[in-house]
């Protein structure tokens, strides 16, 4: 992994480090061109191929801002994967839950198709980096989140049963997609997205997702009679 072997920087370069996600101005333009570079030379090269001295030139940003904000690489895969976080997404409401899963899977086929494929690359990559590991952890906890919607909106519409859990129901309609295209390497079938759906559709109105009732809480036992028999 590449180390910053800059000299001392210059007295413009010493100023603290930006505050990370300020809206606007030239911390948040930086931050961009950064990213973005890094999406494209990890799209391009790979995680081996990634290296600071790459981004800092492909972004226009100074090699010393981009070693002192982001570290190392671990660091920029790691915002990369922050960022995404900081979008509006909504998953789809499409009157259906299985509708709504079978357009997010569409979603996820569709960014998984992209070239170059970046989406790919930064999964990879996050087998390569603690940092990317972590913050690809909190990209999902985010997603799966935003996601419980609808889950809730299919529970409401009695489609499915009460206590169905929306993170085993939402793992079972998308690992098909990540199973085929990113183990098995299989070519895109434009029905994956919507099979997939169905059958998680079908088995959550099965009850095959729904938590069990709680126990009732116990009777407590009646109180032993008194000395004199009352």
């Amino acid at each position: 992994m590449t180390t910053p072997t800059d000299p001392e920087p210059a007295p413009e370069d010493t100023r603290p480090p930006p505050t990370r996600r300020r809206p606007g101005g030239r911390t948040a333009r930086i931050r961009t061109q950064v990213l973005d570079a890094v999406r494209a030379e990890l799209g391009e090269h790979g995680y081996d191929g990634l290296t600071m001295d790459a981004v800092a030139a492909r972004s226009g940003v100074h090699r010393t801002t981009v070693y002192r904000r982001w570290g190392d690489v671990g660091g920029l895969l790691a915002d990369v994967f922050d960022a995404a976080s900081d979008d509006g997404w909504q998953p789809p409401d499409t009157g259906s839950l299985e509708g709504d899963l079978a357009a997010l899977n569409q979603e996820i086929q569709t960014a998984m198709a992209a070239q170059p494929p970046i989406m790919a690359a930064l999964i990879a990559a996050s087998f390569r980096s603690e940092k990317a590991a972590e913050a690809q952890q909190r990209l999902w906890e985010d997603r799966y989140a935003r996601c419980e919607i609808v889950v809730s909106r299919a529970v409401r519409r009695g489609d499915i049963p009460p206590r169905t859990d929306a993170r085993r129901l939402l793992i079972a309609a998308t690992a098909p997609l990540y199973h085929q295209l990113v183990l098995l390497r299989t070519p895109h079938d434009p029905q994956l997205p919507g099979h997939a759906a169905r059958t998680a559709v079908l088995a959550a109105a099965a009850g095959a997702f729904a938590e069990p009732e709680p126990e009732p809480e116990p009777e407590p036992d009646p109180e032993p009679p008194s000395a004199d028999g009352t």
